[in-house]
């Protein structure tokens, strides 16, 4: 039976961030919001709680997991950023802009797109999410929250506890959060590339 959490989007509970990241360490597969869906975490190198969001989600083995990161700092350690990237990066983020980078060695190549050896990573505007990074001190590996069937993710923390009361340990409530997806935006070549439109400005990058 999974978990509840009610947090507040504005100044979640220590408490309950504490106890979400006990329950992420421990191999837990947990629901939390972003800045663009809700979405399904776990700690970065969990190869069961990998396996569990693969078939919660019925995902096949090409899908490509995004690291949801709490700064540039971090995004460093797992991603090759080029020096004319980090502008770009530090002035949209956080936000809902997901990168595509070449990985480094720190991530699990189990993760990486098998021929590119590139890594989605994302910083997140909301402050339930990065209180969970801060506190895990690591990455989340993370899948929007989109159920097999349905073309929009969940939305409702109280739906998401009934459908997934037995596939999740853990459902934060942290209010409505959208349901539109990133934009996923190419750094591996010489300009960026708008892979898919979605909440983040695209306007931004031309």
């Amino acid at each position: 039976m999974a978990q509840f959490f009610p947090l507040h989007p504005a100044n979640p509970q220590s408490r309950l961030i504490r106890q979400a990241v006990d329950i992420i360490r421990a191999g837990g597969l947990i629901v939390y919001p972003t800045d663009s869906a809700y979405a399904l975490g776990c700690q970065i190198g969990d190869k069961k709680a990998q396996d569990r969001i693969r078939r919660l989600r019925r995902l096949g083995e090409r899908h490509n997991f995004t690291l949801v990161c709490r700064d540039l700092s971090e995004i460093s350690v797992y991603a090759k950023v080029e020096n004319t990237h980090y502008r770009l990066l530090k002035s949209l983020t956080p936000g809902p802009y997901t990168f595509i980078h070449r990985a480094t060695k720190q991530v699990p190549r189990r993760l990486m797109n098998e021929k590119r050896k590139t890594i989605g990573i994302r910083i997140p505007d909301n402050r339930i999410a990065l209180a969970l990074l801060e506190e895990l001190g690591e990455p989340l590996m993370s899948s929007t929250l989109i159920l097999p069937g349905d073309e929009m993710p969940l939305t409702d923390p109280y739906e998401m506890r009934q459908a997934l009361e037995h596939d999740v340990d853990l459902v934060i409530d942290g209010g409505y959060c959208g349901i539109e997806p990133t934009t996923v935006v190419d750094l591996e070549g010489d300009v960026p590339e708008v892979v898919r439109a979605g909440k983040g400005d695209a306007s931004a990058l031309e």
